[in-house]
């Protein structure tokens, strides 16, 4: 017999550290990704969210399609906003984007 039995040595024991450094690396992309990505976005939709409850009768607003105007009415989920005097248009409320000073349109 030219071959000679191999014996399987006994096993180490399982390296704590070990195992953990290999999943550090993972471990601190998934804290970047969510401080500099995820946390970020919550908090700019929890105030665009803010922003639209708090839409009242006189605001002055820029919809998603740029269109500036006085809003003149709001329901439940539109809001009827005076771009041009006598002039109303019905947008959706998640159609707004930003909610601008008093006194910018009548700037422009």
């Amino acid at each position: 017999m030219l071959i000679s039995l191999a014996h399987a040595a006994d096993a180490a024991p399982a390296d704590m550290m070990g195992s953990l450094s290999q999943f550090l690396p993972l471990i601190v992309i998934f804290a970047l990704f969510y401080f500099m990505m995820i946390r970020p976005q919550m908090k700019r939709a929890k105030e665009q969210k803010n922003m639209i409850e708090s839409l009242q009768k006189g605001d002055e607003v820029v919809t998603s399609g740029g269109e500036l105007g006085k809003v003149a009415k709001v329901s439940a989920a539109y809001v009827g906003l005076e771009v041009a005097p006598n002039v109303v248009i019905h947008v959706q409320k998640s159609a707004i984007t930003t909610l601008l000073p008093k006194g910018t349109i009548k700037d422009i």
